[in-house]
């Protein structure tokens, strides 16, 4: 019966921002959906050290539900009177996280931060401390927990993007819980209303990052209540939209069913209306040549302008795995037929897009610097109208004789020759890459290890934006001077996407070799965002201290690599059907001319 009401319980819409949410009872698994004339989560504050605090159940306050959208559940918790009380309490999830009492009502770590005797442990304390807490249960990581920074910002947030390698290194030891949650409660945010200068963006899209706010219950000071409040981008520094929030959370969503063998997270219906929501919105009709999803500058990881609008690598990697992911996971029915013959069609057009007109070595460098111009035809050869010139200077010498990787945009008339970490690692997890491309690309991190490693792994992108270029591009961008933060700067977080794709190639050594480059000064650094120059020498001059993508992704990469068969609940294992599709493309000849009756031939995977 429970897990039928579960099953039934499908968020599609509310009404915005901090008035309702959705929560896990903390002494079960089942949903509570609620607004603020209905079921609110009272409690009293309790202090926990460095600098956290937990809230312990004190009692609940039952109300009205007003919104036939939502269905409840009952929830059972029993009452807590005390402190005490909560600690005794061997289940509470508050004790699941080696929390342990220090005598006078506060909690400490289990672990001593003081005496660690190793990285990795010191690693785990620091992720565990940075955990966020709503309505008891664990639902994230903070961005950042910089006790000597007094200028916050957004870091005290939970971003998408930045739990998934927390979220994976809880996923690899066992503790499912904080994603489970993580995910139910992101999804349960992706319906929200959102809106900017009166503009909604489309539904489906989820939000760049979420805070826990602990607020009084009806002007009562001795009881509080938790809200989330999350962040689409309207309060975002420079207002982006987090493209990539929703493709993480599906890959995220796959991974978790990977590890625990529990598929009924994916396989509740309000789970897979999220996921067909995102779908939706990236496969919507536009004006678009291409099958690249277009977007914004700062739609990604990189969140300022760095003149990456347009067809990023980086999105359309993301973009792949997370359509194959989902193609896993959606159960197959009549509703959803026609979507999942689009996500097939889509899978084979962008995997041949992206192989045959980003790829670039010594050989189709050649090729471009011999490319005629104006070409008006239907078998052209210069399909974007390239210009020669547009070669930089730099590449022509760096560019090794063995080695490739994929460019970092693709737009008429404009290739962005500029080499990103993130989008050519992740189009070897996701079999965007393929087998011979993979490895030109680990290739390229091994010929060129000190500009792309450096002495603190790993370059964001290469090289940097210099000079009048600098200028133009990020419009003179003080936190993105050359060789810093997005331009060119080092982020050890990228260590973990490093660690997946060379254990897929069975080069595992090119990621030890990385882990031990970091391990050099990443705990004396402590654990800094980014690092400066050419080789990453300097800590970043706006690096935020203790970050927590910075620490998960060096757990992650040491997890993988103690066990690398852990890998594949990330990786994209290409498929046999897909590559006889994309194969018929290539033997139909992509320069042939227009049929009067078009191209009616779908790709049914």
């Amino acid at each position: 019966m429970a897990a039928t009401s579960e099953a039934l319980l499908q968020v599609l819409c509310s009404t915005g921002p901090s008035i309702s949410h959705t929560r896990l009872c903390p002494n079960t698994s089942k949903f509570l959906v609620s607004t603020n004339q209905g079921l609110r989560f009272r409690s009293e504050k309790v202090k926990i050290s460095r600098h956290k605090s937990y809230n312990v159940i004190s009692a609940f306050h039952h109300g009205p539900i007003v919104s036939d959208r939502f269905m409840s559940l009952t929830c059972k918790c029993r009452k807590i009177d005390s402190v005490s009380d909560a600690i005794s309490e061997k289940n509470d999830p508050l004790l699941k996280g080696d929390i342990a009492t220090n005598g006078n009502g506060t909690f400490s770590s289990s672990l001593n931060i003081g005496g660690v005797n190793s990285i990795e442990e010191e690693a785990w304390e620091l992720l565990r401390a940075s955990m966020v807490y709503y309505c008891g249960n664990p639902v994230g990581t903070i961005a950042a927990n910089d006790p000597s920074d007094s200028s916050i910002l957004n870091y005290d947030q939970v971003f998408i993007r930045d739990f998934i390698p927390s979220g994976i290194a809880f996923l690899l030891k066992g503790e499912y819980d904080i994603v489970r949650n993580f995910i139910l409660h992101t999804l349960q945010l992706q319906s929200w209303e959102k809106t900017m200068d009166c503009h909604s963006p489309g539904q489906g899209l989820m939000p760049a990052s979420f805070k826990v706010r602990t607020v009084p219950l009806d002007g009562d000071d001795s009881a509080t209540e938790d809200i989330l409040d999350p962040d689409f981008g309207e309060a975002a520094i420079g207002r982006v939209a987090p493209v990539d929030s929703g493709l993480w959370w599906i890959i995220l969503l796959r991974a978790y069913g990977k590890c625990t063998g529990d598929l009924s997270v994916q396989e509740r219906v309000d789970v897979q209306t999220g996921i067909k929501m995102i779908l939706k919105l990236c496969l919507a009709d536009g004006f678009d040549m291409f099958p690249t999803l277009l977007v914004t500058d700062g739609s990604c990881m990189i969140d300022r302008r760095m003149g990456i609008h347009g067809h990023p690598l980086e999105i359309q990697a993301l973009f792949y795995s997370a359509l194959l992911c989902a193609r896993e996971m959606l159960i197959r029915e009549d509703a959803s037929a026609d979507l999942i013959t689009a996500l097939n069609n889509r899978l084979v057009a962008l995997s041949f897009h992206v192989r045959e007109y980003y790829w670039i070595d010594m050989r189709k460098l050649n090729e471009i610097y011999r490319y005629k111009t104006e070409e008006y035809s239907y078998d052209a050869v210069n399909k974007f109208n390239i210009y020669p010139d547009q070669i930089p200077p730099w590449l022509v010498e760096w560019m090794p004789n063995k080695g490739g990787y994929m460019i970092g945009n693709l737009q008429p008339a404009h290739m962005d020759f500029r080499f990103f970490s993130l989008g050519n690692l992740w189009s070897i997890v996701s079999s965007l890459a393929t087998n011979d491309q993979s490895h030109a690309i680990l290739d390229l991190y091994e010929a060129k290890w000190g500009d792309l490693v450096g002495d603190m792994p790993l370059k964001i992108c290469y090289p940097a934006l210099e000079g009048q270029e600098w200028r133009i591009i990020t419009g003179s961008d003080p936190k993105n001077t050359p060789w810093s933060y997005h331009n060119g700067g080092s982020w050890p977080t990228l260590l973990w996407q490093l660690t997946v794709a060379s254990i897929k190639m069975n080069r595992p050594e090119i990621a030890e070799n990385a882990v031990k480059v970091a391990e050099r000064r990443i705990s004396k650094d402590k654990w800094a965002e980014y690092y400066d120059t050419k080789r990453g020498r300097f800590i970043g001059k706006q690096a935020r201290l203790f970050q927590t993508w910075s620490i998960a992704g060096y757990v992650v990469a040491k997890q993988l690599l103690d066990n690398p068969d852990a890998a594949k609940v990330l990786v994209n294992v290409e498929d046999t059907e897909l590559v006889n599709a994309f194969s018929c493309m290539i033997s139909a000849n992509p320069r042939r001319k227009r049929s009067r009756k078009g191209i009616n031939q779908t790709f049914i995977i």
